[in-house]
């Protein structure tokens, strides 16, 4: 019998398990059934498409045995079964992404990690919550040998041969002395109808049925009362997504998305369409409650599954659906699409591209509906999943307007937050400009930004996105309807001829302290320039756009390499209005002027949500200017 060790993630997931952090324990029961379900999925495609296993009998049923005198219950499945391999890869490691983000989340605090734990989603390790050995006697469809597998969680599993006839699995909990409650048929049947009804394959266990006793027309017994065990199914096995919804409950809808979901906590909201016409299909779409853990992880596990007229084919493609939509869960069954379709031809499939089409302009219409009926649960999805809604802006041309219009915005003169919609009838009908500022920063400092100075001395609004998703996405985002969106920085107004002739004499007028500050600051910056739109802040920094460093440096951020290449230097702009600047102007003291100009370019990139090269360097030259003014 050969001993190995269990991968660290994986220990630690057990040891969990094995410590109960987590008080619903009966969802160890719906997570092994979901992988017998899956294992029955993964026979029933290869049987129908891979002529290797044309040959096998695919005779679809989970058992549940119980064994109360030597506390044994048993999960037996009739599908793929396991290899040697299988178990080491399947049993003895984690490869769920997140894994090691949910680890370093947990805090120790009960109540907290059982919330973690139930959005993880524990798989077969759930055994261990009630089970102190655990044994997986299996065999794979179209080999000839079997395996077993044992452990009791301590770090360590050992597998070697076995003997056992027909493909599949046995799973058999040792059940711990304080776990005897789950060999009881009722408690059984419960869990089964709560979590499982609609797990699509039949679940068979025995059952006590009570047979009355006989009696002769006198009513004399001719044969006492008694109790025959019967094999009998309990569970309705009907793929939840195929019913009408008019004979769907909420709690029908919510069971099935907890066993398709691994989670133990109810969906925000679901979407069950059936289209019938020229492409028959159904979907069945959840919006979780809470995002999961992998959503911002490039090795996301995608939450749609795909059928074939109820035939599993697959639930690890991300092209089903957008990625922009990866928070969904679902099931999306055609009766349209071959049953040997391969990853590469559904990817270019008519039928699925037209599907994908219909289901996404299908989920956006859901979700404006829920903003405008429902904003408090609106509100609730926007805070889980808004940052990945606004990717759609990016890679979702045909649906940008409909994605602008279920996003949320803080604006310069209001504190609650709004949608374009809304913005828009505020909106100078003229010009057709939506003005936006992005920065990583908070709301308050993006409010107090020196480029909002002249939008406030107008009285204009203007959308404020603090996100770092905004700062890469919404320059690509250049009109919504009829409007433009125009970054802040770059709004320009109308200026009379009396307002052009001033701002030329303070240019002249500044000439020389401007070219002083320039050669002061030497590559830091590009240019240093009067700005008579600055009405409270002594400073601000812009971009050149026109610089073909900045162009490449946005076109590298958009592909997601935007640490690799370095925007060039921000032009400073001045205010020759402000009482620090005219100071400065006047002062023959070089070594304050000198410190100075560091110091006020150093704010001006603070206020730009921009890190300071040299916080120390800022430091003393501060504490000089300071000393001086003392």
């Amino acid at each position: 019998m050969a001993k190995h060790q269990f991968q660290t993630e994986a220990n630690q997931i057990l040891q969990l398990m094995i410590h109960s952090l987590y008080s619903n324990k009966e969802i160890f029961l719906r997570e092994l059934i979901s992988n017998a379900s899956d294992a029955l999925d993964k026979l029933n495609m290869l049987v129908l498409t891979d002529e290797k296993y044309k040959g096998i009998k695919f005779d679809p049923r989970i058992d549940i045995k119980r064994d109360k005198e030597n506390k044994l219950l048993t999960i037996a499945d009739t599908g793929i079964g396991m290899n040697e391999e299988d178990l080491l890869n399947n049993l003895g490691t984690i490869a769920k992404s997140g894994t090691k983000a949910f680890l370093e989340n947990l805090t120790g605090d009960q109540k907290v990690d059982s919330h973690l734990i139930g959005q993880f989603g524990v798989g077969f390790y759930a055994a261990f919550m009630v089970a102190d050995k655990v044994e997986v006697i299996t065999k794979k469809a179209g080999e000839e040998k079997a395996y077993k597998w044992v452990s009791d969680g301590t770090g360590e599993f050992e597998v070697e041969e076995a003997t056992k006839e027909g493909h599949g699995t046995e799973i058999i909990l040792h059940l711990k002395d304080d776990e005897t409650e789950f060999l009881e048929e009722h408690r059984i049947e419960s869990i089964v109808k709560k979590y499982s009804n609609h797990i699509p394959f039949p679940i068979f266990m025995d059952k006590e049925k009570y047979i009355p006793a006989k009696t002769d027309d006198d009513g004399k017994e001719i044969e006492p009362a008694r109790t025959e065990i019967e094999n009998v199914q309990i569970n309705s096995a009907n793929a939840l997504w195929t019913i009408s919804k008019s004979e769907l409950k909420d709690e029908d809808y919510i069971s099935f998305y907890e066993t398709l979901a691994h989670s133990n906590e109810e969906p925000l909201t679901w979407m069950h369409h059936k289209a019938e016409g020229a492409i028959e299909y159904t979907t069945l779409f959840y919006i979780p409650s809470k995002a999961p853990m992998d959503i911002y992880r490039v090795d996301y596990q995608p939450g749609i599954k795909l059928y074939i007229n109820r035939v599993f084919i697959t639930d690890d493609d991300k092209e089903l659906m957008p990625t922009y939509l990866r928070f969904l869960r679902g099931v999306i069954d055609s009766k349209d699409l071959p049953l040997n379709v391969s990853r590469e031809i559904l990817q270019s499939n008519p039928v699925m591209a037209k599907i994908r089409n219909a289901s996404v302009k299908k989920v956006l219409s859901e979700l404006a509906k829920m903003m405008k009926k429902e904003p408090e649960k609106y509100d609730t999805f926007y805070k889980e999943f808004g940052n990945v809604l606004k990717e759609g802006l990016y890679n979702d041309f045909a649906n940008r307007e409909k994605i602008l219009e279920l996003l949320k915005f803080h604006t310069l003169n209001s504190d609650e937050m709004t949608t374009i919609e809304e913005f828009v009838k505020n909106v100078d009908e003229e010009k057709k400009e939506i003005y936006y500022l992005t920065g990583k920063s908070s709301i308050d400092m993006l409010k107090h930004s020196p480029v909002l100075e002249k939008f406030k001395a107008r009285g204009i609004d203007v959308l404020l996105l603090n996100e770092e998703v905004d700062t890469i996405i919404f320059p690509m985002v250049t009109e919504y309807k009829e409007y433009k969106l125009v970054p802040a920085a770059d709004a320009k107004f109308e200026e009379s001829e009396e307002e052009k002739k001033a701002k030329e004499e303070l240019a002249k007028e500044y000439e020389s302290f401007t070219k002083e500050i320039k050669d002061i600051l030497g590559d830091e910056v590009k240019s240093v320039e009067v700005a008579t739109e600055l009405t409270e802040s002594a400073v601000a920094i812009k971009a050149d756009k026109e610089d073909p460093a900045y162009m490449m440096a946005q076109m590298m951020k958009q592909m997601g390499q935007g640490g690799d290449v370095e925007e060039p230097a921000p032009i400073l702009q001045i205010n020759p209005k402000h009482e620090l600047i005219k100071k400065l102007k006047e002062s023959a003291d070089q070594n304050l002027i000198e410190d100075a100009a560091h110091v006020l370019l150093d704010q001006a990139k603070l206020f730009d949500g921009r890190e300071l090269d040299d916080t120390a360097d800022f430091v003393v030259r501060l504490n000089r200017i300071m000393s001086k003014a003392l």
